[in-house]
């Protein structure tokens, strides 16, 4: 043996003469210097000018190929796993080691012919040998999940298990079907609550064997080959987990075309599946190819990268179809939901997805999470155009609250839900209303108080040409009320309060008190006018005629307006009753010292019960009877 190595050695240093030697004079010189160095580099054994390669060094590099492939070449036909006899796969693997060893051994000397022959032989054993690994990877692969599956199955592991379709129903929330044959057992995924956990996908003694495996692949130069066999094992497995969350592959064009109703399902399902994916799925397959592929790093990248991103495409294409597709204002808070957990994901893309391979996917996901706040403010912009547009047509009855203050108000309270995502997405933008139309705009507002407060400008314009409809301006003064008194209840008990600031709670509030002061002035000032004492300086007759056509007056008036008002709306009990007492206290006094003095005329005398037709309590009974409502729903609060 030692015998071989040395002639090993000695083939070495005749190649490197005969490379390095542009002719034989320079040759001569290098041989002289490995002389010197080394006792065994003697002229003699390095003569002959290295025409040839020496005889029994190539006989041999042939003893060792004859060896080897008798060996492998039995391993290579046997028509059962290798790995399954441990003592034959170890075999297998010390022979696949001695091949390798050889032709790194034996290259350098390459350009001798009969080494060449030997070396194209000795490739030819080794495309054997890999073609034969490829296939006890696989079987490794399978066989191992399979084992382990069962293992699983008998020993419950984790959140992570699999229970028949009776189990299912109990837990409709959070468990999807993949299947329909309700005759069968079927594979379902349970709720997860707690993500922090990873999986081994492969027991302990498999992994070892495949590592045993992959090492000598990447060795021989067949690293791609390795990755590529284990990444169609591992994808199909992947592929299979997600599609047992509930989510389906969808293109995004069949996304789009989805309704409404069943996208909103689907992205419940993603959102699970993407969760599961990131902290779960992704994290365990990483853990299993760098254990396979150990001491090999650019060979685990790769195979991770061609393991997940089939999977990783296929979710965030469903995203980025959510992004591009209607900025209909219904579809806000489903929108919100998908940009919130991609953003909540984004520090597992960029654990997960650290390498080079994987930086298109990392890329991809912030590219595609940037595109859903583009979306969300497109959204906004939608409901802004939805404002304006929304036309002055029929009047509401009653002077009730409109359908777009209602709808309006409640969008901004529920989107103030997820205020921290919205800062962010209006952040980004920076935000910038029309200065001229911001009351608030002397002050420093976040983007999303700018937000806030431009809609709700928008809102109150919209509101204000609405008014326009009734010829009655106390009625006009009524809508107006209402819709400012809701708006203003909205504000403050929400987070929009907070945003929009206390000012603009105020001032709000001061208009809403003015629309209450111009409607007492338009219902009730021209009834005041009709109880003005005349001077006592005219004759007491002119007096009594003149008082008794005031009070046919104001009682043909006074009822005209009770029999009309008692029909409008004022949805808030405390605004209504703040009315009714301000009617009161306006009214009344009044009313009273004309009566008294009405009573006092001689000229009447016994008519004058009969020509004032109400009593005091008469009149507050009938104001307690406005702002009823004519029955009519469009006007009432919710």
């Amino acid at each position: 043996m030692a015998e071989n190595g040395e002639e090993k050695l000695l083939a070495v240093a005749r190649h490197i003469a005969k490379t390095l030697g542009q002719n034989d004079n320079m040759a001569d010189d290098i041989l002289q210097i490995f002389s010197n160095f080394d006792g065994r580099f003697s002229r003699d054994k390095l003569s002959d000018k290295m025409l040839d390669v020496d005889p029994r060094g190539c006989a041999s590099l042939e003893r060792t190929l004859n060896s080897l492939h008798r060996h492998i070449s039995q391993y290579v036909a046997v028509d059962h796993p290798i790995w399954a006899d441990t003592a034959d796969f170890s075999a297998f693997l010390d022979a696949v080691d001695e091949l390798i060893r050889t032709i790194r051994n034996w290259s350098p000397m390459a350009s001798e012919k009969i080494v060449a022959a030997c070396l194209v032989r000795a490739d030819d054993l080794m495309q054997q040998a890999m073609f034969r690994f490829e296939d006890e990877f696989m079987s490794l692969m399978e066989r191992g999940a399979e084992s382990f599956e069962l293992s699983r199955n008998n020993h419950e592991s984790g959140n992570l298990s699999i229970d028949s379709e009776d189990e299912n129903e109990e837990n409709e929330e959070g468990i999807l079907h993949n299947g329909a044959d309700l005759d069968h057992q079927i594979p379902i995924a349970q709720p997860i609550t707690d993500y922090d956990i990873v999986i081994d996908v492969l027991p302990s003694g498999t992994i070892n064997d495949l590592h045993e495996i992959a090492k000598r692949m990447v060795a021989a130069g067949f690293g791609k080959e390795c990755s590529h066999v284990y990444s169609t094992c591992r994808r199909e497995f992947l592929e299979e987990s997600i599609s047992r969350l509930g989510l389906q592959k969808l293109s995004i064009d069949e996304v789009q075309k989805m309704p409404w109703q069943e996208l909103e399902d689907e992205i419940e399902r993603w959102i699970k599946a993407a969760n599961v994916a990131l902290r779960i799925l992704f994290p365990s397959e990483r853990r299993l190819c760098d254990g396979i592929f150990f001491g090999f790093s650019s060979a685990a990248d790769l195979s991770f990268m061609e393991v997940c991103r089939g999977s990783t495409i296929q979710l965030l294409n469903f995203a980025d179809a959510i992004a591009i597709g209607s900025r209909s204002p219904e579809r806000l808070f489903k929108v919100l939901d998908v940009f919130e957990t991609l953003r909540d994901l984004m520090p597992e893309f960029d654990s997960v997805f650290s390498d080079q391979y994987c930086l298109v996917l990392r890329n991809e996901a912030a590219t595609i999470w940037k595109r859903l706040g583009e979306a969300i403010r497109g959204i906004f912009m939608e409901l802004e155009n939805l404002i304006r547009r929304d036309p002055a047509k029929a009047a509401v009855p009653g002077g009730g609250l409109h359908p777009i203050t209602r709808y309006v108000m409640n969008y901004l309270r529920a989107a103030c839900r997820s205020r921290q995502s919205l800062e962010q997405v209006f952040d980004e933008s920076n935000v910038v209303a029309p200065s001229n139309k911001l009351e608030d705009r002397g002050l420093s507002l976040s983007s999303m108080s700018v937000q806030m407060a431009w809609i709700m400008e928008l809102l109150e314009s919209n509101l204000e040409v609405k008014s326009k409809i009734y010829r009655d301006s106390a009625l006009c003064s009524v809508f107006m009320m209402n819709n400012g008194r809701y708006i203003v209840q909205k504000v403050k008990d929400s987070e929009l309060g907070s945003l929009l600031g206390d000012d603009w709670i105020r001032k709000h509030t001061a208009k809403v008190r003015q629309y209450c002061t111009n409607y007492q002035r338009s219902s009730w000032n021209k009834i005041l006018g009709m109880l003005k004492l005349d001077n006592s300086s005219l004759a007491s007759n002119a007096i009594a005629k003149s008082m008794k056509e005031k009070i046919r007056s104001f009682n043909s008036q006074f009822e005209e307006v009770c029999k009309t008002q008692s029909t409008w709306i004022v949805f808030d009990e405390q605004l209504r009753e703040e009315l009714r007492i301000s009617v009161s206290r306006l009214l009344l006094p009044a009313y009273r010292t004309f009566v008294g003095r009405f009573q006092s005329i001689p000229e009447i005398g016994r008519n004058a019960d009969r020509l004032s037709r109400y009593g005091p309590e008469d009149i507050e009974a009938r104001i307690n009877e406005l702002f009823e409502g004519g029955g009519g729903s469009s006007g009432g609060r919710k």
